[in-house]
């Protein structure tokens, strides 16, 4: 645990408060809105938000420290995006890595031998309960036969990107996908700390056990 030169440990805290009533108020396609009144400092508070199943998100990394990327078409920014593979944690019982495994073979036709953990976040903790597992995949391969895409994903456009590359162009704000972003930060330091911070494949994920304590 890091902590502060003041010694307090600089780390997110759970707040599990009385939950007095939870309510889906819009049934969605694929996300509700629900909405929770709850006790704080001692008055009933309500709140509304997106209730998200989570997410995987995958950063590929080839031998030659080139980083995936896909584009895609995404409808609420009427833009087609640089990301990279991704997908909802929404088959029930699915294990997090065989998720992200499933995504990076059906959105690239890829297949990794070696998989970390890179970081994990929540996506908009004011607005909803999403929380994506960025993984890292070493060892690319190709998979036996192409995924059949539909929709958004059927026009994929695939790139491999020197990861300096991306680095400097989030840095030139080019680049706005939040996965893509905060992957390609959280890779270029990494790497510069020699690959140490990198978690097990199977790490644990508290925050989300906590919140999705059904999928966990």
């Amino acid at each position: 645990m890091t902590t502060t030169p003041g010694g307090w440990p600089l780390r997110d805290e759970a707040a599990d408060l009385e939950i007095t009533q939870s309510d889906v108020v819009f049934d969605g396609k694929i996300w509700d809105v629900r909405r929770e009144t709850f006790t704080y400092n001692g008055a009933d508070t309500v709140r509304e938000f997106v209730d998200h199943t989570g997410a995987v998100a995958i950063v590929a990394l080839d031998d030659q420290e080139r980083m995936l990327l896909i584009k895609q078409y995404r409808h609420p920014i009427r833009s087609r995006e640089w990301e990279i593979p991704a997908g909802l944690l929404d088959v029930s019982g699915e294990n997090w890595l065989v998720a992200a495994q499933r995504e990076l073979s059906e959105e690239a036709d890829l297949e990794a031998d070696e998989w970390n953990v890179l970081t994990d976040y929540a996506t908009t903790p004011g607005g909803n309960n999403e929380l994506i597992r960025i993984y890292l995949a070493r060892g690319i391969h190709s998979t036996a036969a192409p995924f059949e895409r539909e929709d958004e994903e059927a026009d994929i456009e695939v790139r491999w990107v020197d990861l300096d590359e991306v680095v400097d162009a989030v840095l030139r704000r080019e680049l706005q996908n939040p996965n893509l972003v905060l992957a390609s930060l959280a890779l270029f330091a990494n790497r510069a700390r020699g690959w140490g911070s990198l978690g097990a494949a199977d790490a644990p994920w508290p925050e989300f056990a906590r919140l999705h304590p059904e999928a966990s």
